[in-house]
């Protein structure tokens, strides 16, 4: 089950990769990314064993939340101007961009694949998760879905309104935490460590919200956002770094 998800998962990211050589526009990547994990996921969880409804309302679960942040990049992405971090990695690597954008959505698919795991073990192991941590691993994800999905729609409310070009979004969520909806997709992956609490083994699954914030923290997520709004919005931004925390909701700085 496992190597075959990873097979369709190197197929679907060697076509992604054949796409953006025509269209010159990477961004699908992070599609793949998304709908990926979820793919993998929910076919684990319809091929295991034991308990149906735990299966059903994990799948549901995971299946929501890949839609829904798929469904967001794509709608950013498809048909737009290639994002910043790619146009970067094109100029850098010149002549050899393609190759290297072969690796990266190759690697894509390795991460999709990774983060997936978790729910294979909840797959396998789904006769024996406890009813109490089940909820209590259910009730977190879908509040964290729910924040992230409320973040989005702020942000996107706001960038909407040409008043508010070249100004930071400082509504709702944005007013306590200048990237909330990180925060919230950090969050949701504690949700099946918290699941499988109590099943011999499981202790590995905590590895899924470390990676999580390793990548936003350091790699994908922060880093890029906040050099891309110091260039734009400058000064306006600096006082907002000044005044509100980087990740987790909190009260404003003086």
């Amino acid at each position: 089950m496992l190597l075959l998800a990873a097979l369709c998962l190197a197929v679907v990211c060697v076509f992604g990769w054949w796409q953006q050589r025509r269209t010159l526009n990477a961004g699908h990547a992070d599609v793949i990314w998304a709908l990926g994990v979820g793919a993998c996921a929910v076919c684990y969880l319809a091929l295991g064993e034991g308990s149906l409804l735990a299966r059903v309302l994990i799948a549901t679960l995971i299946a929501s939340w890949s839609i829904r942040l798929g469904g967001h990049i794509w709608r950013r992405v498809h048909g737009a101007p290639e994002d910043g971090r790619y146009r970067a990695m094109r100029e850098h690597f010149g002549v050899n961009a393609n190759l290297f954008l072969l690796f990266f959505f190759l690697g894509q698919g390795l991460l999709a694949w990774l983060f997936s795991l978790p729910h294979w073990f909840l797959a396998v192991n789904a006769a024996v998760i406890s009813v109490g941590w089940l909820v209590a691993g259910l009730t977190l994800g879908v509040l964290a879905l729910w924040g992230e999905s409320v973040a989005d729609r702020q942000l996107a409310r706001f960038r909407s309104k040409p008043e508010n070009a070249g100004k930071t979004c400082r509504d709702g969520w944005w007013r306590y935490s200048r990237h909330p909806n990180y925060f919230f997709e950090w969050l949701h992956w504690f949700s099946y460590p918290l699941m499988a609490t109590g099943i011999s083994g499981a202790g590995w699954l905590w590895l899924a919200p470390i990676m999580m914030f390793l990548f936003l923290w350091f790699v994908t997520g922060i880093p890029y956002t906040e050099r891309q709004a110091l260039k734009s919005r400058g000064d306006d931004y600096r006082e907002y770094q000044r005044t509100t925390s980087p990740f987790i909701p909190w009260r404003l700085k003086a």
